[in-house]
């Protein structure tokens, strides 16, 4: 079994292994940059789990910054029946994707 670790970002979690590549809520990096999340909430070694209360002391995960982009278009769509009442919300979030180079 790999390692792997439980970061938190954005006010969601992610499972990450050394070389996955994800999207997060959009950071204040620039893309060729590292940035190290420390807010993990468990780390494996392969072998044996470390579960934080809430996060493990010592540990961080160091990411490369690959781009900015921007996600799927969300439309929000309110009608109330028979009134001729309606409205459309489009929304479109602000996304980091992340390609993890170390857990430690």
């Amino acid at each position: 079994m790999e390692a792997y670790a439980v970061v938190e970002t954005g006010g969601k979690q992610y499972r990450v292994q050394v070389g996955d590549e994800l999207k997060v809520e959009l950071l204040d990096a620039e893309p060729g940059k590292q940035v190290t999340l420390q807010s993990v909430l468990a780390v494996s070694d392969g072998k044996e789990l470390k579960i934080g209360t809430p996060v493990v002391k010592g540990a961080k995960v160091i990411a490369d910054v690959v781009e900015h982009l921007r996600g799927p278009k969300v439309v929000a769509f309110f009608k109330r029946r028979r009134k001729g009442s309606q409205r459309k919300v489009g929304h479109r979030q602000e996304l980091t994707a992340l390609k993890i180079a170390s857990i430690a």
